[in-house]
């Protein structure tokens, strides 16, 4: 399929059924999951969002199970035997790489591009990991908490001179990679810690408030539920 056809790739996230040839499989709370389905919102590609559960230790991933179709399970498994998601098929062909397909996806469809300057790639891209040990941290003085607010300010510090997104004004991958890892910190780290961004970081909650108003966030996002209950065995074990 050509840029120039007037025909989209369907994304497919969820589904009760198995269609003959799904092109998109993906956990709704898992934030690299999010990056295609973001990308074709912002460049208006249609969809349908299909999820496709898996045991938690076939993916190697903390998601809960959102039903119990094992008939659906095995089909995923025997076309995905890794288990990974996101899943796509373009071409007769299956990938299962977030960053491959979101490039694919901008390669095809270059109209409204979202790639990011090389320079700025590595942009914010120790938050989620330091979030991460933040909300799995027993110890409230192991220095966590301050290892992901220094990772924030550094990023706010950075929209203060380069906003009000990563790219300037433009949104590009970067910026759809982030917002889900942010909506994630934002609502674990609310709920399980009782912890918010500080009023000290204001380009951080502007860009956070920008990002997360966007078609490509409101219709892609995880329900916030499913976030909570996502990373429940990774805080309590």
């Amino acid at each position: 399929m050509s840029s120039s056809e007037t025909t989209h790739p369907s994304l497919v996230a969820q589904c009760s059924q198995w269609p003959p040839h799904p092109p998109l499989s993906k956990f709704a709370s898992s934030p690299p999951s999010l990056s295609p389905t973001s990308s074709a919102t912002e460049k208006h590609l249609p969809f349908e969002l299909k999820l496709v559960d898996l045991p938690t230790s076939q993916t190697g991933t903390f998601l809960p199970f959102l039903s119990s179709n094992l008939h659906l399970q095995k089909v995923f498994l025997k076309i995905n035997p890794d288990g990974k998601v996101p899943l796509v098929n373009l071409d007769d062909k299956w990938i299962a790489d977030s960053d491959i397909i979101t490039q694919i996806l901008e390669d095809k469809y270059p109209e409204s591009p979202l790639t990011t300057p090389p320079d700025k790639a590595s942009v914010g891209s120790k938050i989620f990991s330091t979030f991460i040990g933040f909300l799995k941290s027993k110890d409230p003085k192991d220095g966590t908490e301050q290892a992901l607010i220094n990772e924030l300010s550094t990023f706010n510090d950075y929209l203060k001179l380069n906003g009000p997104f990563v790219n300037g004004d433009q949104v590009s991958s970067i910026d759809l990679s982030l917002a889900p890892k942010l909506y994630h910190m934002e609502i674990a780290l609310g709920h399980y810690k009782s912890w918010s961004v500080p009023d000290s970081l204001p380009f951080l909650k502007s860009y956070i408030k920008s990002i997360f108003s966007r078609d490509s966030f409101t219709k892609t996002s995880a329900l916030k539920e499913d976030v909570i209950a996502g990373w429940r065995p990774k805080v309590l074990g």
